[in-house]
């Protein structure tokens, strides 16, 4: 049973910024200290070849992306895995809206110009200046079409922003939530058929999550679609734009041009694909930011059990008023809570509170009991760890003064 003065043991990889892991009082978490964490918080780490210790119950991202971490494997062992969606997003929002500007007025090219043009000593340098400034003239964002694939935290931030900008916005996202389409100004356009976003607009730009489902889903016939000038963003992840297509129409002079925050080296030196370091979230605020939100998950979880922001299992959370609560990890099959109801009725302990989410092939179940006796909890939990589809099992006493702060 973990009581209320347990000393959780964490495990950081990669550098997590300070504003963050100084939510982690001292009295409660022990940082680095061993090999055998409750929880791991890291950013790039890639845990696919890393053996999970069995008492590892959670692990944080501070990011939105967990390509890095084995989400399945870490689910088949009741290891909670979060993210930080959101916490990015303002970084993010403002590099596509300066690749924008980038991509209708040749900045870098007349800046790359007038330092590299050799002025002798007598020049007029500003009659040289104006004199050549044409090749550098652009156009401007104001009444183009902006197609947004996925309208999450990201993708819903820049519709708002870019229509302030005069742009004609188009979104299309058919799982958006009821949260994000409330913060989506009413004169943003939503697009039903990605095939029609894609024939309309001057610029697109690609937000969803990688997954199966995603990954290439911008491939040579979407790319066919497209004005023959389009300027086409990712800044989501490198897969999900097809690599070969995207080059082939680049080329071919099918698209306008390319940008992307992954790097690969087909893509570079090609003057109409700008390749970028990865700078989606590489902002002092947004680091801070992702710190502070994996911490918070990880406090709430580890000291109340409850989940939010996790991509492996279902939110859950519920008022924690009981001196004891056991948090459950099951297959998702008919009768499970029955079971669980049955075997702490015959513990002789009574349910103050329950609540059960399930997510796929698992499901994850809150009791609050009103029990003092320690023993009878402990033996209620190893009772639970014996059912075949139970994967994990914690009792926690009510965190005290800790709670508030969680």
């Amino acid at each position: 049973m973990e009581l209320k003065d347990k000393v959780y043991q964490l495990t950081t990889y990669n550098a997590i910024a300070a504003e963050g892991m100084e939510r982690f009082e001292r009295a409660k978490y022990a940082i680095n200290e061993n090999d055998d964490p409750d929880a791991l918080i890291l950013r790039s780490k890639d845990l696919h070849d890393i053996t999970f210790n069995d008492s590892l119950k959670a692990i944080a991202r501070a990011g939105a992306g967990t390509n890095n971490i084995p989400t399945q494997r870490a689910t088949e062992a009741g290891i909670v895995v979060f993210n930080t969606p959101g916490a990015n997003a303002n970084a993010v929002k403002e590099l596509v809206l300066a690749n924008l500007l980038l991509s209708v007025r040749p900045i870098l090219q007349g800046h790359e110009w007038i330092q590299n043009y050799k002025f002798g000593p007598d020049d007029d340098v500003e009659a040289i200046v104006e004199a050549n400034k044409k090749q550098f003239a652009g156009n401007e964002l104001e009444g183009k079409k902006l197609g947004i694939i996925g309208l999450g935290a990201i993708g819903a931030m820049i519709a708002n922003d870019a229509y302030r900008l005069g742009i004609e916005v188009y979104g299309y996202d058919p799982y958006v939530s009821v949260d994000t389409a409330w913060s989506i100004s009413r004169r943003v356009n939503r697009v039903m058929e990605l095939d029609d976003l894609l024939k309309i607009c001057d610029f697109i730009t690609v937000h969803v999550p990688l997954m199966d489902s995603t990954r290439g889903m911008i491939g040579e016939r979407e790319l066919a679609m497209m004005k023959e000038d389009v300027q086409l963003y990712n800044f989501a992840r490198g897969p999900i734009v097809d690599k070969e297509a995207v080059l082939k129409a680049v080329n071919d002079n099918r698209i306008g041009g390319y940008t992307t925050d992954f790097a690969d080296a087909d893509l570079l030196h090609n003057e109409k694909i700008r390749v970028l370091p990865h700078l989606g979230a590489s902002t002092e605020e947004a680091e801070i930011n992702c710190a502070r939100m994996a911490a918070g998950n990880l406090k709430r979880f580890l000291q109340t059990g409850d989940i939010v922001n996790s991509v492996n299992f279902p939110s859950v959370q519920m008022s924690f008023n009981s001196p004891v609560r056991i948090t459950i990890i099951n297959r998702n099959i008919p009768n499970m809570i029955g079971k669980i109801s049955s075997f702490v009725a015959e513990q002789g302990m009574n349910i103050a509170n329950m609540v059960n989410r399930g997510r796929g092939d698992f499901a994850y179940t809150l009791v609050d009991l009103e029990e003092l006796d320690h023993e009878k909890v402990e033996r209620l939990v190893a009772k639970l760890e014996e059912i075949p589809d139970i994967v994990r099992v914690r009792a926690i006493e009510h965190p005290g003064q800790f709670f508030e702060e969680v």
